[in-house]
């Protein structure tokens, strides 16, 4: 049966992910404590992993009762509560100094700084994960699993499930109560091709991902909503409706007619 395996949000853009058991939508469609923070430099631009590989140097825990923000390298360790404004002052020194940028934290509780702000929680099968990182020959489905960074994980459907929820007369899916509408597949960046624990580049990963991407295109799917083949993960939109409402580990997930009647 189709259900949620994995709820994971990313409390500071760029670092670790956290795994929920349940997870409620923010009024503006996006999970909570997703990309909460995020890290800005002098001219406004994000600090990300697309900018800068060192994000795989650093290893982070957020505790979301606390707020508190762990950050540990191999030669240091402390610890920031983000909900303060002197706690976000003291990870902006910590930060800038680690990734050498003059940089800050910032804060966003209705939406967080999700790329594509307009829109909501990104969507991946687990059989897509497993389909996937069978393609190369060093890389795992959990190490395949933080490469992607999706916030919903769905288990019990095939691979690329996903890619049927964008394009003509594509339908949607409900889990638990809560609606799930697809806007648009994920076109990836350089974070994906990088082991997440090194930040070394995996050989040829991006030539190899669209050859095998093209390869096993699901019949279901409708190939003119994609721009290319290096593209892989749903991003969503939850109507206004059920914002609010709270997502579990375990909910089950129903694909529905395209348009609410």
């Amino acid at each position: 049966m189709a259900h949620v395996e994995r709820l994971t949000v990313y409390p500071v853009k760029a670092l670790d992910g956290m795994d929920c058991e349940s997870v409620s939508v923010r009024p503006g469609g996006t999970l909570a404590h997703d990309r909460e923070f995020a890290m800005f430099d002098a001219d406004g631009d994000v600090v990300n992993g697309k900018r800068t590989a060192r994000v795989h140097d650093i290893d982070t825990g957020y505790d979301p009762e606390t707020g508190t923000l762990t950050v540990t390298t191999d030669d240091d360790s402390a610890s920031f509560n983000l909900r303060s404004e002197d706690g976000r002052a003291a990870a902006t020194d910590w930060l800038s100094a680690f990734f050498d940028v003059d940089l800050t934290v910032k804060r966003d509780e209705t939406r967080g700084y999700v790329d594509r702000r307009e829109m909501g929680p990104s969507v991946i099968s687990t059989a897509t994960l497993e389909t996937v990182a069978s393609w190369f020959d060093d890389v795992t489905v959990e190490g395949l699993r933080r490469r992607l960074r999706a916030n919903v994980e769905i288990g019990g459907v095939p691979a690329f499930w996903e890619d049927r929820f964008v394009g003509s007369d594509a339908p949607a899916f409900e889990v638990g109560d809560v609606r799930f509408e697809g806007v648009t597949p994920c076109g990836r960046c350089v974070v994906p091709q990088r082991d997440p624990d090194t930040g070394e580049q995996t050989p040829e990963f991006r030539e190899r991902f669209i050859e095998r991407r093209r390869e096993t295109f699901p019949e279901w799917a409708d190939e003119d909503a994609f721009d290319h083949f290096y593209t892989l993960m749903l991003i969503a939109r939850v109507p206004e409706a059920d914002r609010g409402a709270t997502l579990a580990v375990g909910d089950s997930v129903e694909v529905v007619s395209a348009v609410e009647t």
